[in-house]
């Protein structure tokens, strides 16, 4: 198994964490996300935040541990930020193009989404980059 920094990951994780609740809050884009998304006030109202916060938290953790894997123990923070804004950028936010063309969502959600995650992967590379 590959060595990985453990203590780095979480730390990336919960940036990940952090950086989605500030992203999709009413400071940012809670509102256009909303309703580009189609997700009424009642839905959000309705919804189990616990168990969505708490499986999101778990799939930052997933998305982070893996990332450590790709970039390996001899990463650097140059090699985190370009390799995490890549990640981001070219194979989530590009993956999301290709449902959002076909689904015919707006190119609004698309640079929410995508914008939030070419970030998170940048933020995630950074972190991982640098604690070596």
């Amino acid at each position: 198994m590959p060595e990985v920094n453990y203590l780095a990951v979480i730390a990336a994780a919960l940036a990940s964490f952090a950086l989605g609740g500030l992203w999709y809050s009413p400071l940012l884009f809670a509102k256009a996300w909303q309703r580009e998304a189609g997700v009424s006030d009642a839905q959000l109202a309705n919804a189990n935040m616990g168990k969505i916060f708490g499986l999101t938290l778990v799939l930052c953790l997933i998305s982070s541990w893996v990332f450590a894997l790709f970039l390996g123990p001899k990463a650097s923070l140059g090699l985190g930020v370009g390799a995490g804004f890549a990640a981001g950028l070219c194979w989530v936010t590009a993956s999301f193009g290709i449902n959002y063309l076909f689904e015919r969502r707006s190119l609004r959600l698309f640079l929410i989404n995508g914008g939030y995650h070419t970030l998170q992967f940048t933020i995630v590379g950074a972190i991982l980059g640098a604690w070596h």
